[in-house]
């Protein structure tokens, strides 16, 4: 149980925000990684056998995500606590990261993933082979028209040529 907290500990941040990539808000970004990982624990002993944990979180992750798709609730939940945050200029960084989301959003979701797979979680072709369920071929391909599309979009050539 304890690599399995460790595990959490050093990884949480990078699936949190795999989950915001793949267009979950950060709110729903921190319940999907919660799902995902609870799935995991219960089988935990096969995730620990497994060539590489990464590859096979990722792909609870993706399954939680695409089950969620499926069934989304776009009501809001009542709070009686407001979360605290830090005192950080709440608009650094939001035109660059609008670009992105923006780009992100352009691409169909089996692109759209393999660019979050590839260049987020740095699995290479095997390992998202692997988490797809696709041939390495496919992933090759899907990366290939990810990154074409995302060289033409507008949204980032705004900021490579900012005027």
């Amino acid at each position: 149980m304890d690599d399995f907290s460790e595990y959490v500990t050093a990884r949480w941040p990078t699936l949190v925000r795999a989950a915001v990539l793949l267009g979950c808000s950060p709110p729903e970004a921190e319940d999907l990684v919660q799902t995902a990982l609870e799935r995991c624990l219960v089988k935990w002993n096969r995730v620990r056998a497994a060539d590489d944990r990464d590859a096979y979180v990722h792909r609870v992750l993706i399954n939680c995500f695409r089950s969620s798709r499926r069934r989304r609730w776009h009501g809001e939940r009542p709070s009686a606590v407001l979360p605290e945050y830090a005192d950080v200029d709440p608009t650094a960084g939001i035109d660059e990261t609008d670009a992105v989301m923006r780009a992100l959003d352009g691409l169909p979701d089996d692109q759209r993933t393999a660019v979050v797979l590839r260049y987020y979680a740095h699995l290479n072709e095997q390992q998202m082979a692997s988490v797809l369920g696709v041939a390495a071929g496919t992933v090759k391909s899907r990366l290939s028209r990810a990154v074409k599309a995302l060289a033409q979009d507008p949204h980032l050539s705004e900021l490579r040529d900012p005027r």
